[in-house]
């Protein structure tokens, strides 16, 4: 893969995550003002966690046989099928109705955001050489932290355009900026890259290395832990309990996610001690295990302070602010081990399988944040979050420092 087409890649999955940050802040604010209740607004992004895990996996083995050009091109032109369907909507819908056409749209999008996401990350691994792990976790780090950011932006950018232009034309300018994209996409990339030399069986997509099967159970608790309290315990309690407005609330979540994206993108300077500096396996597995326990005290002692009241604004403002420095570190040393791991002509079936794992992890922090409020509010949430992040350092622990041989890259 040349650098030239790798750079249009990137340019598609930053166009991408643009729009879906700018979309789920739409969905989210417009039918707020249509007065939904907050468990249909959760119920309208239920499908799009789901659709994330099924696929993750079959998108992998689509790439693996038809190549990554192939299932970026058909993500980009899903999501401008799901922007332009969702303008189909009517005020005047029965609510079920509503939540019915919501969620299948939903579903669409999801589908749209992990085929172009692993076509992206996957790229990175044909790009750079076997032998320089250094610059491969700083490519990922990179790619991964800018991603985040600009999926924060795009909450801003969906709250701006829903104010200047309303919903229906704010959904034609967005499926207009992919559409762009996608022909700048066809007219740019080369090549048939990421395709595998055999024909991948069914079992073999589910069959993987102990190593790729530990990171991704590890890579699920972790991403369980961030949205058992992120997602539905933490807006509620900003605003039910700290009296914010949803506007201060929509803006402190999308200020986090860009902090935690930039945190990501210099993920390899912040685990690097003087004993690792050129960033082998090895060094960043140790450093790993350091940041996991990490994270694991951390939600420990913000458990404490929330459930024993103890400056509760402050102390939730510092612990997120800790939490989202110590998880994007986590998050960037997975994303690089788990194509450390693979091998080259592998690249699209394991990252698939890793990414559906993240689904998996997403959804079920996602379902039990809403069950754990109900139970016992914030304190709920941060208790299953300390409990997701142990699981995850356990995990992190057996992860083995064998690379396996592979082919260079095309």
């Amino acid at each position: 893969m040349n650098k030239g087409s790798y750079i249009a890649v990137t340019i598609s999955y930053w166009a991408f995550m643009l729009t879906d940050g700018a979309l789920r802040m739409l969905v989210l604010l417009h039918f707020h003002q249509l007065d939904f209740t907050p468990d249909k607004l959760a119920f309208l992004f239920i499908l799009y966690e789901v659709a994330g895990i099924a696929t993750n996996i079959f998108g992998g083995w689509l790439a693996s046989r038809f190549g990554l050009k192939s299932t970026l091109f058909t993500g980009l032109t899903l999501q401008i099928i799901a922007l332009l369907g969702l303008t189909l909507f009517q005020e005047n819908w029965a609510v079920a109705a509503s939540v019915i056409f919501v969620m299948a749209i939903q579903a669409l999008s999801g589908i749209a955001k992990d085929l172009t996401k692993m076509s992206s990350k996957s790229s990175v691994k044909l790009l750079i050489s076997e032998d320089n792990q250094s610059g491969l976790f700083k490519l990922v780090a990179l790619l991964t932290g800018s991603k985040n950011a600009i999926k924060g932006l795009g909450f801003f950018l969906g709250s701006v355009l829903l104010a200047k232009v309303g919903f229906t034309t704010s959904l034609y300018s967005l499926a207009g900026l992919i559409g762009f994209t996608l022909i700048l996409s066809l007219l740019t990339i080369r090549g048939d890259f990421g395709k595998m030399k055999s024909k991948v069986t069914f079992t073999q997509l589910f069959s993987k290395s102990p190593a790729i099967n530990r990171l991704s159970a590890a890579r699920a608790a972790l991403f369980a832990s961030r949205d058992v309290w992120f997602v539905v315990g933490l807006p509620i309690f900003l605003h039910e309990s700290l009296d914010w407005s949803f506007s201060q609330v929509g803006s402190f979540m999308a200020l986090w996610i860009i902090g935690y994206g930039f945190v990501q993108a210099i993920a390899p300077q912040l685990s690097r001690t003087k004993k690792s500096k050129n960033l082998g396996i090895d060094s960043v597995l140790s450093n790993l295990k350091l940041w996991a326990f990490l994270l694991v005290g951390t939600c420990a002692a913000l458990t404490a302070a929330i459930s024993g009241n103890f400056h509760p604004t402050t102390s939730l403002l510092l612990g997120l602010s800790t939490f989202g420095i110590i998880f994007a570190v986590n998050s960037s040393i997975h994303s690089y081990l788990i194509l450390a791991y693979t091998k080259t002509e592998e690249v699209a079936v394991n990252v698939g399988f890793y990414y559906m794992a993240n689904a998996c992890g997403r959804l079920i922090g996602t379902l039990s944040s809403g069950i754990a409020y109900l139970t016992g509010g914030l304190t709920a949430c941060l208790i299953c979050a300390t409990v997701f992040t142990l699981i995850a350092a356990l995990l992190n622990i057996r992860l083995p420092a064998e690379i396996p041989h592979s082919a260079q890259p095309e």
